[in-house]
């Protein structure tokens, strides 16, 4: 009997994922860092701006080029001028960090100075210097190119500065590194973060790819606070594309994924309550609102909720939560300057005076957001604004949701609000 001639099996190549390169400059930067000087005047700031090109430069540049980056002495003068510009403490030591990094020193490895980077990051958006942020972030970034955390960081914070494009390079990246790495968690994030962009251009079969890859990915790694924020998303995707029955299943199980004492869940259930608001679904969403109200302290995210309570309450035609709901929120105006920010709540105050009947108030406050949203530029909201001016002008009434097949869902949704009101208890 001839033998067989034992063949191996075909070896299985290891599929090398391209990183793809990520968008450094803004388009209103005229050159790199510019928006640091923008934010921040006088010494700091130009300390902070000469600080950040040496990083972007040394971390550009291979280990063999490092040692003659830099003139001799340049770390003293660095030094110096951070002491000069009076810089906070949470900033000195990581400036210094940077200087010793300009003179050579030793200390001066990546990851220390990528951690200097990301330590200005976290001070100048705990104080709201968004592009200042997004700035060091990106230093950290080109210092450690191989880290996936650092990648994510930068898209998250040029999303929140809405620099979009960057913000996609960012997050692509940041897929390829991190499923190199293996770092499951911040490629779900990754993930997560493109969703929310092609959300918000208006690309929702796009946007649910996206969310979805994200979804499967929090669940094969138990990640289960991605899990909720990924199906959180997709309720809103859903939402948006009209699909009532989908969102609310979505709204349920982020729920369950979150769990009842996760710091999510409060917006969460205002983003639920939002929603039933626009299918007509009005005491439930009161509801929720009013036990979501005491979580929020800050005054442009309180005055976001007592909008939709004002709208949920006239759609229930409960006039005294509306007339609460009016009197802080006008108090916050009147005392935080908040003409711009509350535009959309001013919105939502309109509409539940109109369900109301109550055309002066509802005209007030359709102006309010006329006025806000033509200062801002904000041709959407200005539009709306004015229809809802020339609806209380004419004594009409807010047009309330087609309700047609709302039973499949209401039982769904009435225990959702049960449990979410239970939840925000605790």
């Amino acid at each position: 009997m001839r033998q067989r001639k034992f063949k191996a099996p075909p070896r299985k190549t290891l599929r090398r994922w391209r990183v793809p390169p990520a968008l450094t400059h803004g388009d209103t930067d005229a050159f790199e860092g510019l928006s640091v000087l923008d934010e921040i005047p006088g010494e700091l700031g130009m300390v902070l701006w000469q600080s950040l090109r040496d990083a972007m430069l040394w971390g550009r540049s291979n280990q063999a080029e490092r040692g003659a980056l830099f003139a001799e002495g340049a770390d003293h003068a660095r030094i110096a001028a951070v002491l000069t510009a009076g810089a906070p403490v949470e900033v000195e030591e990581p400036l210094k960090a940077v200087a010793a990094m300009i003179g050579g020193a030793e200390t001066a490895r990546e990851e220390n100075v990528a951690l200097a980077c990301r330590e200005v990051a976290q001070w100048a958006e705990s104080r709201g210097l968004l592009k200042t942020a997004l700035a060091y972030a990106q230093a950290a970034a080109v210092v450690t190119p191989a880290d996936p955390a650092a990648s994510y960081a930068v898209g998250r914070l040029a999303k929140r500065t809405g620099e979009n494009p960057r913000a996609e390079t960012w997050f692509r990246r940041t897929v390829a590194i991190a499923r190199q790495a293996g770092d499951w968690p911040t490629y779900a994030l990754a993930f997560d973060g493109l969703g929310n962009l092609y959300a918000n251009r208006g690309n929702f079969p796009a946007a649910k790819r996206f969310l979805v890859r994200a979804l499967r990915a929090a669940g094969r790694n138990s990640l289960h606070d991605i899990e909720g924020m990924a199906l959180h998303d997709l309720f809103a995707v859903a939402g948006e594309n009209g699909n009532v029955e989908e969102a609310n299943e979505l709204a349920r199980r982020a729920y369950e994924a979150y769990g009842p004492l996760h710091p999510n869940l409060k917006r969460l259930a205002h983003d639920v309550a939002y929603y039933w608001c626009t299918q007509g679904y009005f005491a439930p969403a009161l509801s929720v609102q009013q036990s979501v109200l005491g979580h929020f302290t800050e005054p442009a995210e309180r005055m976001a909720v007592l909008g939709d309570i004002g709208r949920a309450a006239g759609g229930a035609g409960d006039r005294l939560a509306f007339q609460q709901a009016w009197d802080e929120a006008m108090e916050l105006i009147a005392g935080n300057g908040l003409q711009d920010m509350g535009a959309r709540a001013c919105l939502d105050l309109a509409q539940g005076a109109l369900s109301l009947g109550a055309w002066e108030r509802a005209e007030d406050a359709a102006q309010r957001a006329l006025d806000g949203a033509t200062r801002r530029g904000d041709a959407k909201t200005r539009l709306v604004a004015e229809s809802l001016v020339e609806a209380a002008r004419r004594h009409q009434h807010a047009e309330r949701a087609a309700t047609t097949g709302r039973e499949a869902w209401r039982d769904t949704a009435d225990a959702l609000a049960s449990e979410l009101i239970d939840s925000l208890k605790g």
